[in-house]
């Protein structure tokens, strides 16, 4: 019978052990760190930043780095990472739609306004007839695109608040230009075989461009298209996203972003 017993209270032991792990988030248990995917420029440049601020609240922050758009959603919903922070919120969006995530907003960061670059021509008024102009080719970021194309006068939509247009749905085109859609980590190198090129403000920067200098148009500050912090649905009330939440919306963080990025990252909270 003690043996019995003995038995039941072990096994209690084990069951009690169990149901507080599983109380804990994913990424909460003792000793695990908190992964968050990002792209490289600007968005592992500010994680950096508040690394040592979470450390002193007990959160050990670890970046997964990666320039590939498709990635991070996808390992976020897979718990491959707790967190992601790399893209706006139509993007987003889309993603939700296409694939069924189960992923929401966080917390509103930043915008990154795209722009039209060119090696060649130093405004608009340059481009000539038939000029050869690259656009990133995810859904969102290329309405994006050819929205500040036609805000320019270079072209005119069928439906300039469309976020699913594309090259089909450019109602004129009086210029002739013509369009390559690339990956959106390709478009600075593409710089160097097209006449001009309409970049994602994270890989201008990390192919020192400068958005305030260099860039022949740019998007203003009212553009929809903000920066969030994103997380798995259900995971609302973790005490480690909420900290980094916080750390990522703090004064600290607004100031970091002006100062790094003059302009060319503009902080929303």
């Amino acid at each position: 019978m003690k043996k019995i017993l003995k038995g039941m209270a072990i096994l209690a032991l084990v069951v009690l052990g169990l149901f507080a792990l599983s109380a804990c988030g994913k990424g909460e248990e003792a000793g695990d760190k908190l992964k968050v995917s990002v792209t490289s420029v600007p968005h592992a440049e500010i994680m950096e930043h508040i690394k040592e601020d979470l450390s002193k609240q007990g959160v050990e922050l670890e970046l997964v780095v990666a320039d590939d758009y498709d990635v991070h959603n996808r390992s976020l919903a897979e718990e491959e990472v707790d967190a992601n922070f790399f893209q706006h919120l139509p993007f987003l969006e889309e993603q939700i739609e296409d694939f069924g995530y189960e992923i929401v907003e966080f917390g509103k960061i930043h915008i990154e306004p795209l722009a039209l670059y060119s090696k060649e021509f130093e405004s608009l008024a340059d481009l000539p007839d038939g000029a050869t102009i690259s656009l990133p080719n995810d859904p969102t970021n290329e309405a994006r695109a050819l929205a500040l194309l036609a805000r320019e006068g270079l072209i005119e939509m069928n439906d300039l608040s469309d976020l699913k247009a594309t090259i089909v749905d450019i109602k004129e085109n009086p210029k002739k230009f013509t369009f390559q859609e690339i990956d959106a980590a390709m478009l600075a190198r593409s710089l160097d075989d097209v006449d001009a090129a309409v970049i994602n403000t994270n890989f201008a920067l990390a192919a020192d461009l400068d958005p305030l200098a260099d860039a022949l148009a740019m998007e203003d500050e009212d553009s929809p298209n903000v920066n969030i912090l994103a997380i798995r649905a259900g995971d609302e009330d973790r005490e480690d996203l909420i900290l980094l939440q916080e750390a990522l919306m703090s004064e600290s963080v607004r100031e970091f972003i002006l100062e790094k990025y003059e302009g060319a990252v503009v902080p929303v909270f």
